[in-house]
């Protein structure tokens, strides 16, 4: 029997609710991020099957493909059915590299771009990529805040920022969620996550099974074999367990881990687990 998102659910700006588990499209794409993936249509399968099994919370960006995931997302599914999350403020070359690019007009432009790729009149939720060296912080955070006003997105998100970063946006504009590295082996902005629980902000962990890095971790699996299951599931299930306001995004391109994600929503870790789990960062470090 296929699995059912049990996730819970948060509310964005107090308004618009999502289930926490939710899908990165990233791996949507080719090799290194760049260009299509081998197979379409199993790509797109893979977002209709997520939709199908309950995620109705959908990460991507811009500089996905660039542009392969909006486009792919929107070809799968009817976008307007479920919260989609993109993000403007990191650029792409042939070379994969990621480059800050965060600057005002150029955001303007971009909304303009994900908009049409992802065959909306809003988006849901915009955030900023990365905080760009060359073009102040405020002027960036700015440049979403008039766009929100003047209805081209109806949420605002952060991404890659410290708290003081975090309460400087606060002061333009209101945020919604905030995307940061976390995971249950690398906790650097534990800080943030709790600057989000204050707020009532979403915290997205991204890379939230330490891209596969918790394979041969003695307590994950330990704990993995108690509730037959892997040791990337109890990764996501901790993160749900860690923090109310937490909205892992797995990403895969794959049915099978799809299924194994979304299943992790229904795995009920005990008291003892948990805390066996949360010693992890301390102890690894």
């Amino acid at each position: 029997m296929a699995p059912t998102n049990e996730s819970g659910t948060f509310d964005l700006d107090g308004e618009l609710t999502v289930h926490r588990l939710g899908f990165g499209a990233m791996r949507l794409c080719g090799e290194d991020i760049i260009g299509p993936p081998d197979d379409e249509q199993e790509a797109k399968n893979v977002v209709q099957e997520a939709v199908d099994l309950g995620v109705d919370f959908i990460d991507t960006a811009d500089s996905y493909g660039p542009g392969v995931s909006e486009r792919l997302l929107r070809e799968a599914t009817d976008t307007s059915d479920v919260t989609v999350a993109t993000k403007a403020g990191l650029l792409r070359n042939s070379d994969g590299e990621w480059l800050n690019h965060a600057d005002p007009d150029y955001i303007r432009n971009q909304v303009l771009v994900s908009r049409d790729r992802l065959g909306v009149d809003s988006i849901d939720l915009y955030q900023l990529h990365s905080p760009d060296p060359d073009t102040p912080f405020e002027d960036s955070v700015t440049a979403f805040a008039e766009l929100k006003d003047e209805g081209f997105i109806d949420h605002v998100g952060l991404s890659n920022v410290s708290v003081e970063q975090l309460e400087e946006a606060r002061n333009h504009v209101e945020i919604a969620t905030v995307q940061n590295e976390y995971n249950v082996l690398n906790r650097d902005h534990e800080d943030v996550l709790k600057a989000c629980e204050e707020y009532g902000i979403g915290f997205i962990p991204y890379f939230p099974i330490a891209a596969g890095s918790i394979s041969g971790v003695d307590v994950i699996q330990e704990v993995a074999d108690a509730h037959d299951a892997t040791v990337y599931q109890i990764a996501l299930a901790w993160l749900l367990e860690h923090s109310d306001v937490t909205l892992p995004i797995p990403g895969t391109a794959s049915l099978d881990h799809l299924e194994e994600n979304v299943a992790a929503s229904s795995i009920s870790l005990s008291n003892e687990e948990y805390t066996r789990l949360a010693e992890i960062a301390s102890t690894s470090s």
